[in-house]
């Protein structure tokens, strides 16, 4: 998890973040005032975008999804469109 997105997400004044992991960081306001972190929400946050990055993971590289457009063409198949709807179906938008 980003802890900086996270802790951003829940705690909207904050503007400025030093550390990396729940024991060193410290988040402060636009005033230099430190906020007091909630981290039972920071820790139970799930990035809204997570869909996204898992599908990037996910998916063949371009040149491998040219090649299956190529051959599709080719073979009058749908290797392309069946391996992107896998993607899209094991990570749909509605789980984010």
């Amino acid at each position: 998890m980003d802890l900086h997105k996270a802790i951003r997400a829940i705690h909207s004044s904050v503007v400025t973040i030093i550390g990396n992991n729940q024991n060193n960081i410290i988040a402060k306001d636009n005033n230099e005032n430190e906020v007091i972190i909630d981290w039972t929400q920071v820790n139970a946050w799930t990035n809204p975008d997570q869909y996204k990055i898992d599908r990037e993971e996910a998916y063949p590289s371009i040149q491998e999804q040219l090649d299956m457009q190529y051959w599709d063409k080719i073979n009058g198949t749908n290797n392309w469109q069946d391996a992107i709807n896998a993607v899209k179906n094991k990570y749909p938008k509605e789980n984010s």
